[in-house]
């Protein structure tokens, strides 16, 4: 057994273990490798009622429960004493321990949050990587599809990659890793994460600026305390083919809490129902934990991925809905392309300076290419009502650009506990700051022949020329500091304050050409914001198995905050330079529950967001924006995750969305309309059952209703839909696993990507079989 999870520093929370804390997960790892053996020694005979994970590497040998017992004797009696706090019992950690949900975190992967997740004043969805191998998720979309609330964007040629519209707001500047900022465009795969969270409501105290919504944080796997060996192997339809590997080794001989962890990926697939759009990737992200004594600890981490894709960007639009045609129809060419590589390099530093206090130093640098043809289908000009559908011609627009993004990110955050008095604190204080840059170069197609709408014939591309229409340069410095203070009074309630200043300084420079690449010479803009950021949230705990909060929080959007001017591929037009930054509000309500033995973790929140100043376009100024327009999303919102009685493990949700253009520009039509890619009644449940200590069977569901691509005239929407999938697993032997998704069971047609000039199509029913080794 491993000592990682006994030291002082507490890597996964990102927060601070008291002294009796880590004797009880001293005692809790313990009990965990004993519940093991006395699993194993039941695989045989199944006759009781406690629930087993495939995922837990048993160990071999043992046959009968009195050795297990014996030798559970003999581990307890190798501890050192321990005294464990005044209120748990060994008896109590043991409950707690047994019935541990692999779909529930306790504590949030985001280091500035230092209480637990049910005592943390927001709504939380937790994707553990139980829960994604269970569904069979092998990119981020796939994973976020499963949160009620989200819905996904189609890409653009300004940006490919992971498109989330979270709780009415897009989110895809909003990408977070490992604490800090993950802006590339690119698409990315779970093969290295341990957790996603999705933290929903506007989060600018904690993560600086955009996050109206909400923000995804990802956290990456880290060295452990014990050696394994994992390979996982999928093959399916519509091509699949997927490795991953995980290698975890600890090093003593470095120090306690030393050790490295590699995890790769190598994958190819298409996509079901879609003939031609196929993609191939592959990653490795090594991490290489270093114990330098003296309670603090060095970790080196990098993350390097390369994609090669035929991009998909689906079928147009005719009239208000989706063309009628084919779920395969493709409008591209087979020589589209779109080739991404990224590099990550982090390091983080953490230090204990007691018990009660810790700070961690954090260093990113990040480089992002992108290289791209893609081909998005629109209807020529001159389409009626009447016109059949075997007379329309579909024009294709075809975008080529080359861009990298590269940054340099550095935080430095202090977690502390103490006492004023009668109130207790726990404290969190930082500085951060980034020097990023985007140069993105864009070309558009010329001459590019068109295709009937109803089977357009496969074609080699060709084009008059590939005219260049933007090359551009943005850089951006921001500067920050926060500070965030939750207060304990007493047993049962707390008062959470916070503070964030960001100093956001965008500088543009570039030339825009049009169709015929003349150009009206160099533009620069220069764009400064100095912001407040503000959190404050009551919290009361009658127990500690419920808490109830009254939440308040802002959040801003600067013009620049993507990193560009250029807001479109239509017109190449900057019509957000020169504007102050958008500025949003919310309010929510919650309670968050423990049930079942602590085995069910339960949260419902009812929420307001206000966006008060929303660009809409300014008719005094053809071509740009001005903040006269208001957006509002009120909702509801349910989320469970954990086990129930009868060895079933439950992770899912229901949200309710309730958005309005409530204020809108002059020449737009389109008030009182829902906001766009927002889908008023979101569901998603998965349910599995562990039929025996072999065999778990999964099944889940996830509906998502009508959504807008356009609210002004012509209106266009998508209908709403249900998706139905199922898994079966089966422990062949202690180290060898069958695995079986089946996705999209009744081969629904749906509409799963949004744009408002063009529709993708969900992928068809699919099944991917899984051999996993794990040693």
């Amino acid at each position: 057994m491993g000592t990682t999870s006994t030291a002082t520093l507490s890597q996964r929370s990102g927060g601070l273990e008291t002294a009796s804390e880590r004797d009880i997960d001293r005692i809790q790892k313990v009990i965990h490798a004993l519940r093991t053996v006395a699993q194993q020694a039941e695989r045989r005979q199944f006759a009781g009622q406690a629930a087993v994970s495939c995922h837990t590497a048993p160990l071999a040998g043992f046959r009968s429960r009195p050795l297990a017992l014996a030798v559970a004797g003999g581990l307890l009696l190798a501890l050192p004493d321990v005294a464990p706090a005044a209120d748990a019992s060994v008896e109590e950690i043991l409950i707690r321990d047994q019935r541990r949900a692999p779909y529930a975190l306790e504590r949030s992967t985001v280091g500035k949050f230092t209480e637990s997740l049910q005592d943390t004043p927001q709504s939380i969805t937790s994707l553990t990587k139980e829960l994604l191998e269970d569904r069979g998720a092998m990119s981020l979309n796939d994973a976020l599809r499963n949160v009620p609330g989200i819905t996904l964007g189609a890409g653009e040629f300004t940006w490919q990659g992971n498109n989330p519209t979270i709780r009415g707001f897009n989110s895809r500047n909003d990408m977070f890793l490992d604490g800090m900022r993950d802006y590339g465009s690119y698409y990315r795969d779970p093969f290295y994460l341990e957790t996603v969270e999705v933290l929903q409501g506007p989060s600018s105290m904690v993560f600086g600026r955009g996050s109206t919504g909400g923000v995804i944080h990802q956290s990456a796997k880290q060295p452990e305390g014990e050696a394994f060996r994992r390979l996982h192997l999928n093959v399916g339809s519509a091509d699949t083919v997927r490795a991953t590997g995980d290698v975890n080794q600890p090093l003593p001989s470095l120090g306690e809490r030393s050790g490295l962890r590699v995890n790769l990926v190598q994958q190819r697939n298409a996509v079901a129902a879609r003939d031609v759009t196929r993609s191939e990737h592959w990653g490795v992200a090594p991490t290489l934990a270093l114990d330098l004594g003296d309670a603090t600890l060095l970790t080196l981490s990098y993350l390097k991925m390369q994609g090669d894709s035929i991009p998909d960007y689906g079928l147009p639009w005719l009239r208000s809905a989706p063309a009628p045609v084919p779920r395969d129809t493709f409008y591209g060419f087979d020589s589209d392309y779109m080739d991404t590589e990224t590099d990550i390099a982090n390091l983080r530093l953490q230090h204990a300076f007691s018990p009660t206090v810790e700070l961690t130093a954090l260093l990113r640098h990040a480089d992002y290419d992108r290289s791209s043809r893609i081909t998005e289908p629109l209807l020529a000009p001159g389409v009626t009502p009447q016109t059949p559908l075997a007379n329309i011609a579909v024009s294709r627009n075809v975008f080529s650009g080359d861009s990298n993004e590269r940054m340099l990110q550095g935080q430095l955050n202090l977690v502390a506990r103490l006492d004023t008095g009668l109130v207790g604190h726990a404290l969190v204080a930082g500085l951060e700051w980034a020097d990023e840059r985007s140069s993105p170069l864009m070309r558009i197609g010329v001459g590019v022949p068109g295709a009937p709408l109803l089977a357009p014939p496969p074609a080699m591309f060709s084009a008059t020329r590939l005219q260049v229409r933007a090359d551009a340069s943005t850089e951006s410095r921001s500067r920050a500091a926060f500070v965030l203070d939750t207060l304990s009074f007493g047993e049962h309630w707390q008062l959470a304050l916070g503070a964030r200043w960001d100093h956001f300084a965008s500088d543009y420079r570039g030339q825009r050409y049009d169709a015929d690449g003349r150009s009206a010479g160099p533009e620069a803009v220069q764009r400064k914001d100095i912001e407040g950021s503000y959190r404050a949230a009551l919290i009361y705990q009658p127990s500690d198995r419920q808490t109830w909060y009254l939440g308040w929080g802002t959040s801003f959007n600067p013009s620049a905050e993507g990193l560009s001017f250029i807001v479109n591929a239509r017109n190449f037009g900057i019509s957000n330079a020169f504007l102050e930054p958008e500025s949003n509000r919310s309010l929510e309500l919650g309670s968050k529950w423990s049930l079942f033995e602590r085995s069910l973790q339960v949260d419902a929140a009812l929420f307001e967001i206000v966006k008060a100043n929303a660009r809409v376009p300014d008719p005094a100024r053809p071509g740009f924006n001005a903040l006269a327009g208001e957006q509002r999303v009120r909702g509801f919102s349910l989320n469970l995750a954990g086990t129930l009685p009868g060895r079933f493990s439950l992770s899912g949700g229901y949200a309710l969305l309730d958005s309005a253009e409530v204020k809108t520009g002059a020449t737009l039509d389109n008030r009182g309309r829902p906001l766009l890619n927002v889908a008023r009644h979101n569901v998603s449940l998965w349910l599995n059952r562990a039929v025996t200590p072999a065999l778990e069977l999964g099944v889940g569901t996830r509906y998502v209703g009508e959504r807008l691509a356009r609210s002004v005239s012509p209106v266009l929407s998508a209908p709403g839909y249900w998706a139905f999938d199922a898994m079966g697993k089966y422990l062949l032997t202690e180290h060898v696993t069958l695995k079986f998704n089946l996705t999209n069971l009744g081969d629904a047609l749906f509409f799963d990507q949004l744009h408002p000039f063009h529709v993708i199509p969900g992928p068809g029913l699919a099944g991917v079989f899984a051999l996993n080794l794990d040693y």
